[in-house]
């Protein structure tokens, strides 16, 4: 992964792991995959918050990418979008993938160092 390219796509992380890292959103995330798509009122009966609080959570889960609201009729109904979790797990994977390398080569190197100094 190019310095550049882990750059972008880290900072797209940055934006669904901060929205993610309240519970409240996580469970508005929960709702509405089991849902499909919903209201922000629907979502209040289910949450111990108002229908207000359940607005602006999903606003900070839209502009990270995670859901998306669209009018039908005088409603506004939410569903989930997958692509900014997809792409969070690649960039996690990635990294993950990259200490992994970097800590094998760390292990050769000691390894080696200690058959050397024998």
């Amino acid at each position: 992964m190019t310095n550049e390219h882990s750059g972008a796509a880290a900072g797209a992380a940055d934006s669904v792991l901060v929205a993610l890292a309240d519970p409240t959103r996580r469970r508005l995330l929960d709702l509405l995959a089991a849902y499909g798509e919903a209201t922000a009122t629907t979502l209040a009966g289910r949450l111990p918050v108002s229908r207000q609080a359940v607005v602006k959570h999903l606003a900070v889960l839209e502009a990270a990418g995670l859901v998306s609201g669209g009018r039908v009729g005088r409603e506004v109904r939410y569903a989930v979008l997958p692509a900014a979790l997809d792409a969070t797990a690649q960039w996690m994977a990635a990294l993950a993938a990259d200490w992994d390398r970097r800590l094998a080569d760390l292990k050769r190197a000691a390894e080696a160092a200690e058959r050397d100094s024998l």
